[in-house]
């Protein structure tokens, strides 16, 4: 399939999917004779991959350093994202960014409970 219908079955844009490539998240795609690219449905299954995890807050970086087995999220069932062992890499990607979620939940926690006492007059 072509990037226009490529990108609308990831459900995202021709300009993402070729960002992702540039990125290294994404391998080039087979081009036709006259230039144009052609995607796969596991190119389009990555690619919905790499959107659910940088819904999740992962970074393209974090993804970008793990781009050689972000094939194993089209699989079913998906492996765990820690599956290349404790201390791993993968798993380190991950520890770093729920120590990141865990930081910023803390912070907003307390500015809504700095709102709250003012708003009730404390």
């Amino acid at each position: 399939m072509r990037i226009g219908e490529a990108a609308a079955a990831a459900g995202t844009t021709a300009r993402a999917l070729r960002f992702y490539e540039q990125r290294g998240l994404l391998p080039p795609p087979v081009r036709t004779s006259s230039g144009q690219r052609t995607y796969t449905p596991g190119d389009v299954a990555r690619v919905r991959a790499i959107r659910d995890l940088l819904a999740l807050g992962l970074t393209v970086e974090d993804l970008r350093a793990r781009a050689d087995r972000l094939h194993l999220l089209t699989e079913y069932p998906p492996p765990r994202c820690g599956s290349d062992g404790p201390g791993g890499p993968a798993s380190e990607v991950v520890s770093r960014r729920l120590a990141a979620l865990d930081a910023e939940i803390s912070r907003l926690t307390g500015l809504r409970e700095s709102l709250a006492r003012r708003a009730a007059g404390e």
